[in-house]
């Protein structure tokens, strides 16, 4: 539908992921003033943890508490008429429209539930393998992997679009990408096709403002003290216009905030090139986005541009590569850390001996990491005597009864090692390892299919202006910023900064807490000092984006998650703390900026204050009592 310049469309982000609360669909109801709810479920983790439900049972496959979520909602959504758009359909749509629909009828509600099918390419692996698609990573052939378990292509919005235009309350999807579930209804909406970049790029950075749920609204903030109470944080709402810009808010009365530092740090989330991030509908350039306080709770965004999208989707194979197992003890007393790591140590060695005695090959791979020690921050590690910690161990093989094995001689170990305990937790389980896989799939390989009341609807899908991917052609170089009077403090007395995964790469996103501190960060925050800060986990090169727009550069992070997602062994699989480790980075700061109105109010900032003004006054009673010459 077409609408006029006036329109506004209210978005409301109901879920950021699977297992999001259950309180997120009643809060943005009881607001009252949602045109569109939506419910982000899907994650890699997700998809495998699906994959295996379904292989279990055909009828599972999807996310069922979040359409149980939509399905308790479902009398007051219709009440309103708020309409529901959701990938919570995992690896099967059609099971979850299906008990969406039961619940409908139980409830008495007229309910018109569409899905999209299309996005699983599981039955044309032999036809795609004859394309000879390269994975995204390594370059290795689509044929080189035997039997995925999954392997579905990310949607866009065009097909979420023309369910609407059907006249679909709820719409289903399986593997879309997470801002299409915004995008698709502003298409519909505002009559946006695929000309229509800037706007498509707006509406994109909308939806990915809105994935995440609570994230842009104080969730996740580094000045997370700044933020009001977490247990009823609001869920992020998106204004929408015609034009494409927007306003990030929430509902009134609940905890969180909204403010440029929370939707900055959303904005940086999971991205690589902020020039070129890539959609089904739109490559995205967000570097020059404008981030504008318009009231209490409310960040008008506006800026975004658009280029045609690339020529090919991006399609995630899962690939079972043996078993992995994690073990977590905790380890009390004196030297807690010393007895830890050679406790890590002593049962590798066993496994070791295990095996070799069994006939079992030797084991894949091995991490230890031991929490409360700082381990993962490796050469940055401040705290090693501390009198408890917890060491997990994990290990890869390709017997889960090899790993089985290994892990019944764990109990032994709580009579050799002093201060062990297991916290009743038993002995740790072997789970498959699973291993993901992209590779581009040329668009016009892909065609959805969509059903409303399980009736297909007649749909084309409006071919894109595709175009060659573009990298960033904004290189700010790194201008030597000399600093007068230099005093150090962390980086997080100048910066604030989010972190996330992207497969089996990480980001941080780094913003200036003001203007003056930019040119400072371009100097001493190259790409080159990130990797040697990382160096003991990024096993790839570190590549850095600008984005003046806000303030702020983007770190890729390559092959820095020891796999990422369900294939690693760290406990910190996704990255979600690199960025409070690189916030402790040392930065040579001039002491005027002491005073500086933006500077964050830390204890180190504090400290070097009283420092310098004892040295001063240390120095002005030496002046005023030393003999005459």
């Amino acid at each position: 539908m077409q609408c006029d310049g006036d329109h506004t469309v209210v978005l409301g982000g109901a879920a950021g992921a699977w297992g999001d609360s259950s309180f997120a669909p009643g809060q943005l109801l009881d607001w009252a003033r949602c045109d569109y709810v939506l419910f982000e479920a899907l994650a890699e983790i997700t998809m495998g943890i699906l994959t295996r439900a379904q292989q279990k049972n055909p009828e599972l496959g999807y996310a069922i508490d979040v359409i149980a979520m939509i399905g308790s909602e479902l009398p007051r959504i219709s009440e309103q008429n708020v309409r529901v758009v959701t990938n919570a359909g995992g690896v099967n749509p059609k099971a979850a429209a299906a008990a969406l629909r039961a619940m409908s009828e139980k409830a008495g509600v007229s309910t018109r539930i569409a899905w999209v099918e299309g996005d699983n390419l599981m039955g044309r692996l032999d036809e795609l393998v004859a394309l000879d698609l390269k994975e995204m990573s390594d370059g290795s052939a689509l044929s080189a992997i035997d039997k995925p378990l999954s392997f579905n292509a990310y949607l866009g919005a065009q097909p979420i679009a023309a369910a609407l235009d059907a006249g679909a309350d709820v719409v289903i999807t399986g593997r879309a990408v997470d801002s299409a579930l915004a995008l698709g209804p502003l298409m519909h909406e505002f009559g946006w096709g695929p000309s229509d970049l800037d706007a498509l790029s707006q509406g994109s950075l909308a939806g990915h403002l809105l994935e995440c749920g609570p994230q842009s609204t104080g969730g996740l903030l580094t000045d997370w003290q700044d933020v009001g109470s977490w247990h009823d944080i609001g869920y992020p709402i998106a204004e929408c216009r015609a034009d494409g810009s927007f306003v990030v808010t929430k509902p009134e009365g609940t905890g969180g905030l909204v403010d440029v530092r929370g939707v900055s740090e959303q904005l940086l989330y999971e991205i690589g090139d902020p020039a070129a991030y890539l959609l089904p509908d739109v490559t995205c350039d967000w570097r020059h986005v404008e981030l504008t306080q318009v009231g209490t709770d409310r960040i008008e965004v506006t800026g975004a541009r658009g280029r045609p999208p690339p020529p090919t989707l991006k399609a995630c194979a899962q690939v079972l590569d043996g078993y992995k197992v994690m073990a977590l003890l905790m380890i009390g007393g004196r030297d807690a850390t010393q007895k830890a790591i050679r406790f890590g140590d002593e049962l590798v060695r066993r496994a070791e001996r295990l095996l070799e005695r069994d006939d079992y090959p030797a084991v894949r791979n091995t991490d230890i990491e031991v929490l409360g020690a700082e381990s993962t921050y490796g050469p940055h590690a401040r705290t090693t005597h501390t009198r408890e910690v917890v060491v997990k161990i994990a290990l890869h093989h390709d017997a889960r009864e090899a790993l089985a094995a290994v892990v019944r001689e764990l109990g032994s170990f709580a009579m050799a090692v002093p201060g062990l305990a297991a916290g009743g937790r038993g002995l740790p389980k072997p789970t498959p390892l699973i291993q993901l896989r992209s590779y581009p799939v040329p668009q016009e390989q892909i065609t959805p299919d969509i059903f409303l009341d399980g009736e297909k609807v007649p749909y084309e899908q409006a071919a894109p202006r595709v175009s060659a991917v573009q990298e960033s052609d904004l290189i700010v170089p790194n201008h030597p910023f000399t600093v007068e009077d230099p005093v150090e403090l962390p980086l997080i007395a100048i910066a604030h900064a989010r972190s996330g995964d992207k497969g089996p790469h990480s980001n941080i996103g780094v913003r200036a807490r003001h203007p003056d501190f930019v040119p400072l960060l371009r100097d001493q925050l190259s790409a080159e000092a990130v990797a040697s800060r990382f160096a003991h986990l990024v096993k790839g090169r570190v590549e850095r984006y600008d984005l003046p727009g806000i303030d702020a550069m983007n770190f890729l992070l390559r092959n820095a998650l020891g796999g990422g997602g369900i294939s690693s062994l760290r406990f910190d699989p996704q990255g979600k703390a690199y960025a409070q480790q690189l916030l402790d980075m040392p930065m040579q700061v001039p002491a005027a900026w002491l005073t500086h109105p933006s500077i964050a109010d830390i204890p180190e900032v504090a400290v070097t204050r009283c420092k310098l003004e004892l040295n001063t006054q240390g120095q002005a009673g030496t002046d005023r009592g030393s003999p005459a010459g």
